[in-house]
């Protein structure tokens, strides 16, 4: 079966729908699908094709991240032409995210051709602080994300809070759930105390001080801002930021704050066992793939409370924190739910880990995802 992957960005990228399409390609083709991951050229593809997934790099724009922080690449006419191409070589075609223009171009395209579209839709609506930029959210979502929801030929939600906020819609068919793998060949340990203790040193964080974590791209809606003022309040214990972005926590000059920019796979994996707790208060999320990666490494995970609904097995292994209300309200709820955390006992780690491990497949995932597309082709090629 030839299957169309459409993100985006690649993986190079680092953003977490981007990094989910790429585990997922590889988990359809080892199911044994003809499989390309199309995704805009401004990030670079993957150099290793052994996994036997083909790029297909569409030429773009990314001037919105560049100037405004806003992750939409542009795609001009022949962009265009290339996704219309790649639809029509393709039995079936996955595309990630609606409102994404790769996404709204690869479902005309779908519905052009005639091919079967299945939609994974990520994200609902982001509470952004700015009016201007809440009301074109809202109005790509009733414009666009809803319409492409309601003619797509079958919809996959990645959490329950997603599918929430999408419930008006008149599905073709009636919406199917499911998870986001995790990679449990790289993160899959719960440190010792010794190794913890070696990976703080090779990291260059203390031994003797509560490390938190944030692990995500650095803009609010992953609530970097207010993780920042828990480590201004909490001088005590150091935070480790990893990942990018347009806001930058080297920036704060705050003496326990140290930042990694370049951490993917294993080296990402470390600094999840050297940390003590993970601080992600992201705000308009499905469910963030970093939580689910916390949750194998055994990590206690504090978190927005609407992320605690994405999955209602996992609630009683995150720690959701109100995060509506005035600022100061919000950031002292994250701070007392931080002492919590630190105060949980050892042992709940290996639980955390042992869900994780049991609920989270991406090789299960695929499976699923492979009877949907045998559901959904034609017999006979259009």
């Amino acid at each position: 079966m030839r299957v169309l992957v459409v993100s985006a960005f690649f993986e190079s990228h680092r953003g977490g729908v981007e990094l989910v399409a790429g585990a997922l390609a590889r988990a359809l083709a080892a199911k044994g699908c003809d499989l390309r991951l199309l995704a805009c050229s401004v990030s670079p593809p993957p150099q290793d094709h052994a996994a036997g997934v083909r790029s297909v790099a569409v030429p773009a724009s990314n001037f919105a991240e560049r100037r405004l922080g806003f992750p939409w690449p542009a795609v001009g006419l022949q962009g265009a032409r290339k996704i219309g191409e790649a639809v029509a070589e393709s039995d079936v075609v996955l595309v990630h995210d609606a409102l994404y223009l790769t996404s709204l171009l690869a479902a005309l395209a779908c519905w052009r051709r005639r091919r079967p579209l299945l939609l994974v839709q990520h994200i609902g609506e982001v509470p952004y602080r700015s009016p201007l930029l809440r009301w074109i959210m809202r109005a790509a979502n009733a414009l666009i994300a809803r319409p492409m929801l309601a003619r797509a030929d079958q919809v996959v939600f990645i959490s329950r809070t997603t599918a929430a906020h999408f419930a008006g819609v008149k599905f073709r068919r009636p919406p199917e759930f499911i998870f986001n793998g995790v990679d449990h060949a790289t993160f899959n340990t719960v440190a010792s105390a010794s190794d913890k203790a070696r990976l703080r040193r090779d990291l260059g964080l203390p031994a003797d001080r509560p490390v938190g974590l944030f692990v995500g791209r650095f803009v609010e809606k992953k609530g970097l801002d207010l993780t920042g003022e828990l480590a201004r309040s909490r001088p005590d214990a150091v935070f480790a930021f990893a990942g990018w972005g347009p806001m930058d926590p080297a920036a704060w000059n705050a003496p326990n704050v140290s930042v990694f920019r370049d951490l993917a796979g294993p080296s990402l994996a470390d600094l999840y066992r050297a940390a003590d707790v993970l601080v992600l208060p992201s705000v308009g999320e499905g469910f963030p793939l970093v939580v689910q990666e916390a949750l194998a490494c055994g990590l206690p995970v504090l978190c927005g409370a609407e992320t605690t609904r994405a999955d209602e097995a996992a609630a009683p292994f995150l720690q959701g924190v109100d995060l509506t209300g005035p600022r100061t309200e919000a950031a002292a709820r994250l701070a007392a739910a931080f002492d919590a955390a630190l105060a949980e006992p050892p042992a709940k780690a290996a639980d955390r880990a042992g869900f994780a491990r049991e609920r989270y497949s991406w090789e299960a995932g695929a499976g699923r995802y492979v009877e949907l597309f045998e559901r959904m082709r034609p017999r006979e090629a259009p």
